[in-house]
C-alpha cells in the first residue's frame, strides 16, 4: 500500500508546475512527512503520558497542527473536506502563516538536539515549492493514508525513502551528492563495526546513509539494554551538512529509521578551523564519503595546515583531525589522491600515513557512483600509530557497472571476507611502508598479482593484414607508374 502512495505521490509533484525533478519531489514530500511523522509521535507521546497518569504539553499549537488544517476529521474519521483548506487558501495558509510558524522553533528551542530545533531548522531552510493549492491537497490526502505507529510501518516507510534517495541520485543534475551506494555503505559500516557507546561521525552528512547503517549495524549487532537504546537514540550518532536540501533529507532518513531527533547540525564543516578542535569535539569512528571535485575559498583553505582548493582534501584532514586517539575511519575518495603530484596531495598523503595507520585501501571499479563519472578508493585508518604496512583489495567485476546493473553486497563479499586476515589473493596484496617513494609518498594501486592480459594478435591474422597492405601498395604505385 505504502508504495503505490508514494508513487501517487510523485504523479500528483509531477503534475505541478514548481516541481521539475526528483530533487524537488523529494524535498517536497520530505517536509509534508515530516509533519505527519510529527503528528503520529505528538499522538503516541500523549498515549503514553495519560497511560502514566501525566498530562502531556504538545509541541506543536492547536491551530497548526495536522488535523487541524492538512486532514481536519468528519463523524466517519474521514477527512473533511468541506472544512479542509484547498486551493489558493491552502497555499497562503502554508505559505503565511504555517512556514513562519514552524521556522520560530529554531529561536526558542533550548538545545540544537531536540525535536523542537529540528522543526525550526527544517522550515527555516525550505519553502514550499508546490504552485497549485489542489495539487497540495491531493499530496497532503495521500500522506494523510500513511502512518508512522508501527515499527513495521516504520521499516517499510523508511526503505520506500531510501528508494526516493536513490532515484533522485540517479536522476543526474546534482542528485548524484547526496546517494552513495548502500551496498558500498554497509560493507564499510560492517568491516569498521562501530560499538555501543562510541560516537559515530559524518561530516559530509548528505542524505545521512553512513549513520543509518551504523544505527542498523549496531541495533542488530546484539541485545540492547534500555539504557543502550537511549545511548542510541541521544548519544551516538552526529552529522554536519552544508546543504539545505541535502540537510532535510538526512534528518527524515534517520527519523524514518527510528532515530526521533537525529544530532545533525545545519553548517559548513569547512568553515571550522581544525586546531581548534578539542578533545571533547572528537568521535570514535569516522564514516563519510565527502563530495567530489568541490572547490573552496581561501577563507576556508585558512583553516587547515595543508592549503588546497580540493574540497575532499580538506575534510579528509578535518576527519583525521576530529578522530579520537585510536579512533577508526572508513572514507571514500576520488582514487586521484593516492597518486596526485600536487603539494598539497603529497604532504597530506605524508600527514595521513605519519599520523594514522591507513591499514587498508579498497580500490573499486569505474560506475559504482552512477553518473559522477569518477574512480573512487575507501581509505581505512587508525588514528595514532603510523603506518607499517597497507592491505590493498581491488575490486574487479566481471561486468560494467551502471544504473540498470549497480554494485551489490555480493560483489563486496570476498573483500570482506578477507578484510580481517588481509589475505593476500589475486586481487589483493600487501605493501610495505619501506618500499613507498618519501619525496611522492605515491599510494597509487598496482596490482603485482595481476596477470596481463595477452593482447597480442594471432600470428595469421598479421599476415593478412601484411599481405592487404602489399596488395594496397602495388595498387598505388601501379597508378603512380601509369601516370608517369
Amino acid at each position: 500500500m505504502f508504495e503505490q502512495t508514494f508513487k501517487n505521490i510523485d504523479d500528483q509533484l509531477w503534475k505541478d508546475a514548481g516541481c521539475s525533478s526528483e530533487l524537488d519531489y523529494v524535498e517536497q514530500t520530505s517536509w509534508i512527512l515530516f509533519l505527519k511523522y510529527l503528528d503520529d509521535l505528538e499522538k503516541e507521546k500523549k498515549l503514553s503520558a495519560e497511560l502514566m497518569g501525566k498530562a502531556y504539553q504538545p509541541i506543536i499549537a492547536p491551530e497548526y497542527q495536522w488535523e487541524a488544517w492538512a486532514a481536519p476529521r468528519n463523524g466517519n474519521g474521514k477527512i473533511d473536506h468541506n472544512t479542509a483548506l484547498t486551493g489558493p487558501d491552502l497555499i497562503d495558509f502554508v505559505e503565511h502563516r504555517l512556514f513562519p510558524y514552524l521556522k520560530h522553533f529554531k529561536v526558542n528551542a533550548e538545545d540544537p538536539n531536540t525535536i523542537e530545533y529540528k522543526i525550526g531548522e527544517i522550515f527555516s531552510e525550505l519553502r514550499n515549492k508546490v504552485q497549485s493549492g489542489w495539487n497540495l491537497r491531493g499530496v497532503i490526502n495521500l500522506v494523510d493514508e500513511l502512518r508512522f505507529q508501527s515499527q513495521t510501518e516504520k521499516h517499510e516507510m523508511s526503505h520506500l525513502y531510501e528508494e526516493k534517495i536513490k532515484k533522485m541520485g540517479n536522476a543526474g543534475r546534482n542528485g548524484g551528492e547526496y546517494y552513495t551506494p548502500r551496498p558500498l555503505i554497509k560493507t564499510i559500516v560492517k568491516v569498521v563495526a562501530p560499538q555501543i557507546g562510541e560516537t559515530v561521525y559524518d561530516g559530509a552528512v548528505g542524505s545521512a546513509g553512513f549513520l543509518v547503517e551504523a544505527f542498523e549495524y549496531i541495533k542488530n549487532s546484539r541485545a540492547l539494554s534500555t539504557s543502550d537504546i537511549e545511548t542510541l537514540q541521544t548519544r551516538t550518532f552526529y552529522g554536519k551538512e552544508k546543504k539545505s536540501l541535502a540537510y532535510i533529507i538526512g534528518i527524515m532518513n534517520m527519523i524514518l529509521h527510528g532515530i526521533e531527533a537525529p544530532n545533525i547540525q545545519h553548517v559548513n564543516t569547512l568553515a571550522e578551523n581544525v586546531s581548534d578542535l578539542q578533545d571533547k569535539d572528537r568521535y570514535d569512528v569516522v564514516l563519510a564519503n565527502p563530495p567530489f571535485g568541490g572547490k573552496e575559498r581561501g577563507e576556508v583553505q585558512n583553516n587547515f595546515p595543508i592549503k588546497t582548493g580540493e574540497t575532499a582534501f580538506l575534510f579528509l584532514q578535518h576527519f583525521i583531525k576530529i578522530l579520537k586517539p585510536g579512533g577508526r575511519a572508513g572514507v571514500v575518495i576520488k582514487n586521484t589522491f593516492l597518486s596526485n603530484t600536487d603539494n598539497a596531495a603529497i604532504s597530506l598523503r605524508k600527514e595521513l600515513l605519519s599520523s594514522c595507520n591507513l591499514h587498508t585501501v579498497l580500490d573499486l571499479p569505474g560506475g559504482v557512483f552512477t553518473g559522477a563519472g569518477v574512480k573512487t578508493v575507501v581509505l581505512f585508518f587508525e588514528k595514532g600509530t603510523p603506518t607499517e604496512n597497507i592491505w590493498y583489495y581491488q575490486l574487479n567485476l566481471n561486468r560494467n557497472l551502471g544504473k540498470t546493473n549497480p554494485l551489490n553486497e555480493e560483489d563486496l563479499a570476498d573483500f570482506t571476507r578477507f578484510y580481517s586476515r588481509k589475505e593476500v589473493s589475486k586481487n589483493s596484496w600487501l605493501v610495505n611502508i619501506g618500499e613507498i617513494n618519501k619525496d611522492s609518498y605515491d599510494l597509487s594501486v598496482k596490482n603485482p598479482n595481476q596477470i596481463e592480459e595477452n593482447n597480442h594478435q594471432d600470428p595469421m591474422e598479421i599476415l593478412k593484414e601484411i599481405q592487404a597492405l602489399d596488395q594496397e601498395t602495388n595498387e598505388i604505385l601501379k597508378t603512380i607508374s601509369k601516370l608517369l
